[in-house]
């Protein structure tokens, strides 16, 4: 346990960087140096390793033509900032995730996770299969942005809680830290919703800011602390049933690059998109094994009625959101056709399955 603590020791102390230099790195001669400015503390474990990973991996595949300076949230820019730092050339590249960018193009949202939406496999097939790419660059395009999969955090859980939750009644009047549509779907069974930055989590926890925090899985979750101030975790996370990473990259950036390095961005991106939920996968299950084994934390499934009433509420976040505006609604239209399709698949297939290898909830 001590080289996690002391792993959260660096994540709490060295999370919020003073403001560096916007001075352009020196360049050897033929080589491109960028810039990545992601929303995570540094090294944090899932999605801030894979930023640093995509970068080291950028660096290898092009001989070193390319190379990327990774800056954690708050070194160049707040971690709610790195879209437009990558959209007005402060950096040339972000490691982030779509539905902070709700306010600037509701139907991003779609591109991180929806509640009751797709799995991680069943995302990866829209976005490569049906149609979500060219749905995902078309929404972007105004802003000079190209996106790609860069990282997955897989399936989430549902939170972590100071108080238990016995029946939707005990949700009311407590406030959480949230994202994206989950967080709506969170205010709709009474409760306040936040999203705060991820290097502030947990201090907002431990001092009362929030009674309770849904962030990612137990890997990452661990690694932040949230297991020391709050002592029930709950499941399942109907708000995010998936945790695509994106990588924003300059389109001037890019198409300024010989078409071989374009294609090493490209094949890095997809290389971590496959990387970061393999790797999540697996330490979530570690990390959940441990916590049981440990039994300091109270793992505890939502309620039924909790989940009957996220259900509605997602439903009708899903359908507002679609009718905001055309751009919205044929993205959403893409999306629950997805649902549909993949559903039916994962319904004979994937679903029996697991109840047949003697998984039950």
């Amino acid at each position: 346990m001590k080289g996690l603590m002391d792993r959260r020791a660096v994540l709490r102390g060295g999370a919020v960087a003073g403001a560096a230099t916007l001075a352009a790195p020196a360049l050897a001669q033929g080589v491109e140096r960028w810039r990545m400015v992601t929303s995570w503390p540094k090294n944090l474990p899932g999605p801030g390793v894979s930023a640093e990973r995509l970068a080291r991996r950028i660096g290898e595949l092009s001989g070193g033509g390319l190379t990327v300076d990774v800056h954690a949230a708050g070194e160049l820019v707040p971690a709610f900032e790195v879209f437009d730092a990558v959209s007005q050339g402060v950096a040339q590249m972000a490691h982030t995730a779509s539905f902070f960018w709700a306010g600037k193009a509701p139907a991003a949202v779609f591109f991180t996770t929806v509640p009751f939406g797709l799995t991680p496999p069943e995302h990866v097939a829209w976005i490569e299969q049906g149609g979500g790419q060219a749905l995902w660059d078309e929404l972007y395009a105004p802003f000079g942005l190209k996106p790609f999969m860069a990282g997955n955090s897989g399936f989430q859980m549902g939170g972590w809680f100071k108080r238990p939750v016995n029946s939707l009644a005990d949700l009311r009047g407590r406030t959480i830290r949230s994202a994206g549509l989950g967080a709506e779907v969170f205010r709709r069974l009474g409760m306040g919703a936040t999203a705060i930055p991820p290097a502030e989590i947990y201090q907002a926890l431990q001092s009362g800011v929030v009674d309770a925090v849904e962030f990612l899985g137990p890997f990452s979750d661990q690694a932040l602390g949230f297991d020391e101030v709050a002592s029930h975790y709950l499941w399942p996370s109907f708000n995010k049933p998936n945790g695509t990473a994106e990588a924003l990259v300059s389109r001037g950036a890019l198409e300024a690059l010989p078409g071989e390095l374009q294609a090493v961005v490209a094949a890095a991106c997809a290389e971590e998109a496959s990387r970061g939920l393999a790797e999540a996968d697996w330490m979530n299950g570690r990390a959940i094994a441990q916590l049981e084994e440990e039994g300091r934390v109270a793992l505890q499934r939502f309620p039924q009625d909790v989940i009957d009433a996220a259900r509605d509420a997602g439903e009708a976040v899903r359908a507002e959101l679609a009718a905001g505006s055309p751009e919205a609604g044929a993205i959403a239209r893409s999306y629950e056709a997805a649902v549909e399709t993949l559903g039916g698949w994962s319904r004979v297939s994937m679903a029996p399955f697991l109840q047949g290898r003697g998984i039950e909830a």
